[in-house]
């Protein structure tokens, strides 16, 4: 390891993180503005024309707003828990390739590559620093001495760790069909067929553990206004407030950027595009704008969920995440390795009874979790 070698990780990264710190911003925007559309309103449109200088007229007011301590909290943790939350929604995305390998160019002497770190592992990496994201959370609630704001923090611990399980076994699945775990090897297992076909169950269960894992309606317990008074951040407070805020947002672009290079072929092309001037293989530079493209609908999906669905009762949440998401996310499991075994000692076209079947088990798992709630409405009456 050389001291060009560190040096140009370290460019990488604080150019990324830049990167994400203003896709925050603009994120919020383009909420606002997405949120507008669905509901028929008009959304953010004074500040700048068509209110893009929005996000800077609301980051000015946080830097600004006074800061206010409980006299009783623990003041370290209090001040460590917006770091702690942020810091593994900014380096989570290190391992994602946004090219292929030959997509570098020579900057001093050097060859960089379009990915801060290429590991063989580095799918192992995405779900280490995905489960201890809840830790600064908790020490939010705990360290604010207020009991709302430690209610919020034990939801959002119950609820983490409740589709931590599934999320897991989703990447596990993605682990089968690419045969490894380094990125750039599942972005090109993709490049004949995205697994977003091969396994579209997972693929929903994916976007379902990460919705909650992330605090996003209709799974934002932890922070029910009615209930908790804003949650586990009710002592919070401008800046540090904004590190919580830019936390949530920022793991939203992450777990699009992941989603999109694991289920919908990362920086490859759209599948139409294929053997023309706009395939990857032809025109290298466009891997970036593919992400982008995919990370932009796939911020969208989550934008119009918000809009769409209610907040469900806790008890139905995690009952959902154990009685419903594990069993399934464990049966896609077996029948996607089984699915392979026997595509490769029978037949190729076994490999297409892996999503005939996992479709045919979320469809029982649906029913199943139907029946239920029609027993448990009829007990009630």
């Amino acid at each position: 390891m050389t001291f060009a070698s560190i040096l140009e990780w370290l460019i990488k990264g604080f150019v990324w993180v830049m990167i994400l710190l203003g896709g925050f911003a603009y994120l919020t925007y383009y909420e606002r503005r997405a949120l507008a559309r669905i509901q028929v309103r008009i959304g953010p449109n004074r500040a700048g024309p068509l209110g893009l200088l929005q996000p800077i007229a609301d980051a000015i007011k946080l830097i600004f707003k006074e800061e206010l301590m409980p006299a009783r909290a623990d003041k370290l943790l209090f001040f460590l828990a917006p770091i702690i939350t942020l810091t593994p929604a900014l380096v989570i995305t290190a391992v994602v390739p946004f090219g292929p390998e030959g997509l570098n160019f020579p900057l001093f002497g050097r060859v960089i590559t379009w990915q801060i770190a290429d590991i063989n592992v580095g799918i192992l990496y995405i779900m280490s620093i995905a489960s201890i994201a809840v830790y600064g959370i908790v020490l939010a609630g705990w360290s604010s001495n207020n009991k709302y704001a430690m209610l919020g923090g034990l939801r959002s611990t119950a609820q983490m760790i409740s589709y931590e399980l599934a999320l897991g076994l989703s990447f596990v699945s993605v682990i089968v069909l690419a045969d490894s775990t380094r990125m750039i090897d599942i972005v090109e297992a993709q490049k004949s067929m995205w697994f977003m076909v091969l396994q579209p169950v997972g693929m929903v269960i994916f976007l379902i553990a990460t919705l909650a894992e992330v605090n996003r309606s209709p799974f934002d317990m932890p922070e029910a206004e009615q209930e908790l008074a804003a949650g586990y951040h009710s002592e919070y407070g401008g800046m540090k407030f904004a590190l919580l805020f830019m936390a949530e947002y920022d793991k939203m672009i992450a777990i699009c950027i992941i989603a999109a290079t694991i289920f919908f072929g990362g920086y490859r092309e759209f599948w139409f595009l294929q053997n023309t001037w706009f395939s990857v293989d032809q025109t290298p530079i466009l891997g970036p704008v593919y992400v982008f493209i995919k990370v932009f609908i796939l911020l969208f999906g989550m934008i119009w969920v918000r809009a769409t669905l209610p907040r469900i009762r806790y008890d139905r949440l995690m009952a959902f995440g154990w009685k419903i998401l594990l069993p399934l996310s464990l049966a896609l499991v077996f029948l996607t390795a089984t699915g392979i075994l026997l595509a490769q000692e029978v037949n190729p076209l076994f490999m297409w009874g892996i999503p005939v079947v996992s479709l045919a088990a979320g469809f029982i798992a649906i029913l199943g979790m139907y029946q239920t709630l029609r027993r448990k409405e009829h007990a009630r009456a």
